[in-house]
């Protein structure tokens, strides 16, 4: 399994399952399955409402697998953002987990809500930043780690904009930044921001969206990626599939990936990307596919009177 080291020195695997929307009833067997097929990251959210049924299935695993060689990310929601909720969204997790740590918490959005709120329903759900700083949350998080809770913290849908406000206070750096990425999406500022500052970053969606719905910032849509004819030629040339080329060339530029799945077929065919060489010449290939299109925009986060926009959620790096 190949491994990225983080800037705490720590060694986090390059692939892991993705289990967001994945039914509580294939829970069990599609960790089982990616556990057997050589995965050793498991990558779940309190939003996700699937900790429960994820911490059963590790209990079963963990028979197989020593704790220490898994690793165990989750992400603290955007109900939980005031400083004395931090810690008790993380103890919930872990209880729902049966864990006794996480390996990586990450804070899910730059966006705070109010205490109970999933996605907000109504104006008064929201907290605006000025009332709970994305600081005070990171210096919660700072403390859990102090407290043996988590090993390493970092964040999902950051810009480079508010990884770099959050650095000039933080104490612990970010070790991870979790994002959209895929080669319709490459993220070059991120890209160039992460390694400067020895952040990683890992790429959720890699494979695009299977269905023709990814559109560019015009609203021009664009062919799933795993149908693209470039994708295709590189999997034949390697005796590959579609799947395996892109997170092979995530994982190729340094990028960690954690493709969802709950078929036994899929999970153990997108594990063989990480024994997938890709030449420069595909790699640069690829890197031509560039789109600026995205799947996932958190335009949720900008209705009923919110403080929040797209441009203050992304300052300005939506389609980068």
């Amino acid at each position: 399994m190949k491994h990225f080291t983080l800037c705490t020195g720590r060694k986090m695997p390059a692939l892991g399952l993705g289990t967001s929307r994945i039914e509580h009833e294939k829970i069990e067997p599609a960790i089982m399955t990616a556990l057997d097929a050589g995965y050793r990251h498991i990558d779940t959210a309190a939003i996700y409402k699937n900790e429960l049924p994820i911490g059963a299935a590790l209990q079963k695993g963990l028979k197989q697998y020593p704790r220490p060689d898994l690793w165990i990310t989750s992400k603290l929601w955007c109900d939980a953002h005031k400083p004395d909720d931090v810690m008790t969204a993380l103890k919930d997790s872990l209880y729902k987990l049966q864990l006794d740590y996480l390996d990586l918490y990450l804070m899910h959005f730059p966006v705070a809500l109010r205490p109970g709120t999933g996605w907000p329903t109504q104006h008064e759900d929201y907290y605006t930043l000025e009332e709970v700083p994305l600081s005070e949350t990171w210096e919660a998080m700072e403390h859990c780690v102090k407290k043996g809770l988590v090993r390493d913290i970092g964040t999902s849908n950051f810009s480079t904009v508010k990884l770099h406000d959050l650095a000039e206070t933080a104490r612990i750096q970010p070790a991870v930044n979790q994002i959209e990425m895929h080669p319709y999406q490459q993220q070059h500022l991120q890209r160039d921001y992460a390694k400067r500052h020895h952040i990683l970053l890992t790429a959720y969606s890699p494979l695009g969206s299977s269905v023709d719905t990814m559109q560019q910032a015009d609203g021009t849509k664009l062919p799933p990626l795993l149908t693209h004819p470039v994708i295709n030629e590189i999997a034949e040339e390697h005796d590959a599939t579609a799947a395996q080329v892109l997170l092979a060339w995530l994982m190729a530029i340094e990028v960690a990936v954690i493709p969802r799945s709950s078929s036994p077929e899929r999970i153990q065919e997108n594990f063989k990307a990480t024994s997938l060489a890709l030449t420069p010449l595909n790699i640069a290939t690829i890197a031509e596919l560039h789109a600026k299109a995205k799947i996932f925009n958190a335009a949720g986060f900008t209705e009923y009177d919110s403080p929040y926009s797209l441009e203050s959620i992304w300052d300005g790096e939506l389609y980068t």
